[in-house]
């Protein structure tokens, strides 16, 4: 194997080898050459490292032939790569170096708009490249915020990594990261060290932008401060909310519950969207992760569990699982999720997602992939992603390295597209195993209805009239939660002052899962199961972490299962058996039938 010191054109070569291909494609590559990572390989699902096959074909080629598989082979339409050695955009590569690019496009912005540039750029690269523009807005106050980005990216120093229509991210690419770094003294010297994200063995090798910190290349050690930092967000909102609002927070919590925050949500969205949200901000209450217990004991189930949020593009998924959690302040929407405790996973890959994880072992905190889609373009991702979320320990292994054993103790909230049908849908992910993730999770299809779509219409339109305020009440909800789940787990600032109260498991809630159980049986015409017995143990964690809303409704050493919890957890459940049955039973007779 070629020592990649000194080799930092190759190493360029590999990133943009992986970015302008599938690996379908790659694997045709890697055959026309006779790489011999390929060989004996029948098809590309063989393949396990996508990495490896990219810098083996990176080793075996040169310039000339580099361009000979671009003009041969078709690259990705929406690839755009800006290096110090290569730069592909429309589909067209050359070997020119986007250095002295970057360098007198700074120059124009800095004449353009001042030593904010600077800042911005600094900012962006101290966010491992890529940035939400709500994020950017909280550290830099200036009005024309968007029009400084826009004019970055025409200069080609950022681009615009994901558009949405209450969210929007800027990233700079990794191989321009360098660059900006040199410029701004953070990188001693050029050409060529370019930093990229697919094997260990580089990462060692090759600064990455942690070097603002002179951190050196350790993604884990920026991954840990990240973990501080989000530790310290939590500690001083609860510190806020213990010094100004305990009472408040006290008192509204004699009155929240379930039934509160569905009347909330449904009064802000309607009844077709609301319960979307209603899911997400359930969700984060459970993230204490308590013990669930019956009359005798212990039920070995606790409270935590993961969300997807799946179907059809452009019906809320990504509104519900990021914005009303980590709030969307240009939309005017207040962020209803636990401070500190969200970590946004948009743009990261799962071999990233891997390593930082260990910076999370021992720890409970809600990673939010959106596209979850893109996850499994990198074969052999089902196996440490079951074992993520069953909370099971991951070891991943390459040629070159070994990450873990380390056990992963968060979860997850997801969103992907899937081809819905007018009975079931499937999934577009490719790997065959994907079911066995799906498994793992409490599933919300989406089809983009007629009443959908206009419910949807109404809603952005309210918000854009600035008709719906979603900043009213998410404080308030927002306090509740974060004292929860501060007395649930015991943080030192509450420890002394709130009991800790596990969540009790009535016999009803046995009762009703067995009789729902029995409906759905008795309605499935063929013999096969198409879901799995972990569905009703989703609904029952379901059921507990909406429970803990009542916390300070309860006199007792304990809360019991709230009705109104009990009664959406079964719709939950009703529901996705029903999708995942190929929708040969109306969930609302069986529903009738378990409930009268």
């Amino acid at each position: 194997m070629v020592s990649f010191e000194g080799n930092e054109k190759i190493i360029e070569r590999a990133i943009l080898l992986k970015r302008a291909f599938s690996i379908a494609d790659l694997f045709i590559i890697g055959k026309e050459l006779k790489i011999p990572y390929v060989d004996g390989l029948s098809n590309e699902w063989e393949i396990k490292d996508e990495d490896e096959i990219a810098f083996s074909i990176a080793e075996k080629i040169d310039d000339n032939m580099l361009k000979d598989i671009f003009i041969r082979h078709n690259p990705r339409k929406w690839a755009i790569f800006r290096g110090i050695y290569y730069m592909l955009e429309d589909g067209k590569i050359s070997n020119e170096s986007i250095i002295k690019i970057i360098e007198n496009g700074i120059r124009r912005a800095r004449v353009q708009y001042g030593s904010q540039v600077d800042l911005i750029l600094k900012i962006i690269l101290k966010s491992h490249g890529v940035i939400s523009l709500d994020e950017l807005e909280k550290q830099v106050r200036i009005s024309n915020l968007f029009e400084v980005l826009d004019y970055l990216e025409k200069l080609k120093i950022v681009v615009s990594s994901y558009k949405g229509e209450k969210y929007q991210e800027w990233m700079v690419l990794e191989e321009t990261i360098p660059i900006l770094e040199f410029e701004f003294g953070i990188r001693k010297k050029l050409p060529g060290q370019t930093q990229h994200v697919l094997d260990q063995k580089i990462q060692k090798q090759t600064p990455l932008i942690s070097g603002l910190e002179n951190e050196g290349s350790d993604y884990l050690i920026e991954e840990k401060k990240r973990v501080q930092e989000m530790d310290r967000e939590f500690d001083e909102y609860l510190m806020d909310v213990l010094k100004n609002r305990l009472e408040h927070t006290l008192k509204f919590g004699e009155e929240f519950g379930l039934g509160y925050l569905s009347k909330y949500l449904q009064d802000l969205f309607g009844q077709v969207l609301y319960f979307d949200s209603l899911l997400s901000i359930t969700q984060q209450y459970g993230l204490a992760n308590i013990e669930i217990i019956h009359e005798h004991g212990g039920t070995g189930k606790r409270t935590g569990w993961s969300l997807a949020l799946f179907g059809d593009p452009g019906t809320g998924k990504s509104f519900s699982t990021r914005d009303m959690i980590l709030g969307s302040p240009r939309a005017k929407v207040g962020a209803h999720g636990i401070p500190g405790r969200n970590r946004y996973c948009g743009g990261i890959t799962p071999a990233r997602f891997i390593r930082i994880g260990q910076a999370y072992s021992g720890k409970v905190f809600n990673f939010i992939v959106p596209e979850f889609n893109d996850f499994f373009r990198y074969k052999g991702m089902v196996e440490p992603l079951k074992i993520a979320m069953e909370q099971g320990e991951i070891k991943y292994e390459t040629h070159a390295e070994v990450i873990g054993p380390y056990r992963f103790t968060s979860f997850f909230s997801v969103n992907y597209n899937v081809s819905v049908y007018k009975q079931g849908y499937k999934v577009t992910i490719q790997d065959p195993n994907f079911n066995a993730i799906e498994d793992r999770m409490l599933c919300r299809l989406h089809r983009l209805t007629k009443e959908r779509f206009i419910e949807l219409t109404k809603s952005q339109m309210k918000l854009a009239l600035g008709d719906i305020d979603i900043e009213k009440d998410a404080q308030k909800i927002r306090d509740h939660l974060t004292l929860v789940y501060a007395i649930e787990t015991g943080h030192p600032l509450v420890k002394n002052r709130f009991k800790y109260k596990p969540i009790m498991i009535t016999p009803r809630v046995f009762n009703i899962i067995t009789k729902a159980r029995a409906a759905i049986l008795k309605r499935i015409p063929q013999d096969i199961v198409k879901f799995s017995a972990r569905l009703e143990d989703k609904a029952i964690r379901f059921a507990a972490a909406a429970s803990l809303m009542e916390y300070f409704r309860s006199n007792k050493n304990f809360i019991p299962i709230s009705e109104d919890a009990l009664k959406f957890a079964t719709q939950l459940y009703v529901e996705e058996a029903s999708v995942r049955s190929e929708e040969t039973f109306e969930p609302r007779e069986v529903l009738r039938e378990v409930f009268e």
